[in-house]
């Protein structure tokens, strides 16, 4: 084994364990917050627009910085801009600490801001250092966000019971400084290697995405995927509360809903990565998610089977829309192209979501039409997720999708100009 080849293992074992701090940062500092609303409120003294507000920024944020991530990534290199997002997730989260309103807001953003780069970068990531792994690591990045999401939402009371809303916010900083101290070598690794980062794989010649029906498919498919995720999460304890359950319940539900897709996290993924034509996902996704959102206005009584039909759908959705990122794209700067265009376009989305359903509530004074209005956008969910998971993938160069070519091996081709991982 040459030099470079073991210099070559030690950088992908290293960059398995970054994606592994960095996946565990991209939910946390957003979950943690709704449980601490009412805290956040009286403590900074907010009105209720200021919270509908705290509550989207997170999610635009999500969609408004991600375009920032690909010319970033190409600028500075792919390991020096998930580096710069760690940081700005660990200033934003301290930011937020201090006992202003403006800083609650400005600490939002950067942390938004930073989690917005890591969601591009991420599947970038994955398909050039692991393109054979594509299905199991995008999986575990998955599981990793689902759980670490959870996990904040469930710890948020009790922290907040023990030292105050500070601390429950502030706790969120020792991860992401962490995972920023394991990305910082990595810029210097990888500049030692032969291997070219994707920000200078080729990428010239042709076509904007925006000229590119399936990466349109792609965008709109994760944005409505994601709607209805962050609805849900933002909505469904006032919508339980709403048919009797206890305060403490409802909110119990929320955090089983986001249990249940940590495990789908990691197997859809993979599942996907194994199919050559992922449209029988997309409609268990939507039968599933049907079911639930009907149940909620059919038989509200049964709530706990609804948020478990709810947590199989939502947990399922956004891994497969995330994944068809990298099944889509043809090469790694492809890949944080696309990423960078469905994450910008479809948290932009999404984050009107939580907005518009907020406000027909209070223009309709119950629930049954804002889930209603959930269903019917299920029907372009539906639309786009086929169209977008049919077996074609998209390159730089080209301005339509070309077919794919599917080897004999379970996991998806790798195209030519991607290299195969050390041995």
């Amino acid at each position: 084994m040459t030099s470079t080849t073991r210099f070559s293992r030690l950088t992908a074992i290293w960059t398995f364990f970054g994606l592994v701090l960095l996946t565990v940062n991209l939910r946390a500092a957003i979950t943690g917050v709704s449980p601490l609303l009412g805290d956040l409120r009286e403590g900074l003294n907010l009105s209720g627009v200021e919270v509908s507000v705290l509550t989207t920024l997170p999610v635009l944020c999500l969609g408004v910085f991600a375009a920032l991530a690909p010319p970033l990534a190409r600028r500075f290199g792919t390991e020096t801009a998930i580096t710069g997002a760690l940081v700005l997730i660990t200033a934003g989260i301290l930011l937020r600490i201090v006992p202003v309103r403006p800083a609650l807001f400005a600490g939002t953003v950067l942390a938004g801001a930073g989690i917005a780069m890591g969601n591009v970068l991420t599947p970038a990531v994955i398909k050039r250092v692991f393109p054979r792994r594509l299905g199991a690591l995008t999986g575990m990045a998955m599981m990793l966000m689902a759980g670490s999401g959870a996990l904040a939402a469930a710890l948020a009371v009790p922290l907040n019971d023990t030292g105050g809303w500070r601390l429950a916010l502030a706790v969120w900083a020792v991860p992401s400084l962490l995972a920023a101290l394991a990305w910082a070598p990595l810029t210097r690794m990888t500049a030692r290697t032969a291997e070219r980062p994707p920000h200078r794989a080729r990428t010239s010649g042709g076509g904007s995405l925006l000229r590119v029906p399936l990466a349109w498919y792609v965008t709109l498919f994760m944005g409505l995927a994601s709607l209805m995720f962050y609805v849900l999460m933002s909505w469904l304890p006032e919508i339980m509360r709403a048919q009797g359950y206890a305060p403490a319940t409802a909110g119990m539900m929320v955090s089983v809903m986001m249990i249940i897709g940590i495990p789908l996290g990691l197997v859809v993924p993979m599942a996907a990565a194994r199919m050559r034509d992922q449209r029988p996902l997309v409609l268990a996704v939507a039968v599933t998610m049907v079911a639930g959102l009907g149940g909620l206005i059919v038989a509200p009584q049964a709530g706990w089977l609804w948020v478990t039909v709810l947590g199989l759908a939502t947990g399922s959705a956004f891994p497969l829309a995330f994944t068809l990122l990298s099944l889509r794209s043809a090469t790694p700067s492809v890949a944080a192209r696309m990423s960078g265009m469905a994450q910008t376009g479809g948290y932009v989305l999404a984050g009107v979501g939580p907005l518009a359903v907020g406000v027909l509530h209070t223009a309709t004074g119950g629930w049954n039409v804002p889930l209603a209005l959930l269903l019917a956008l299920l029907v372009p969910e539906i639309v786009f997720g086929l169209l977008a998971a049919r077996p074609s993938f998209v390159h730089a160069e080209a301005a339509d999708p070309e077919p794919l070519t599917v080897s004999a091996s379970p996991a998806v081709s790798v195209p030519a100009d991607v290299p195969a991982p050390s041995r």
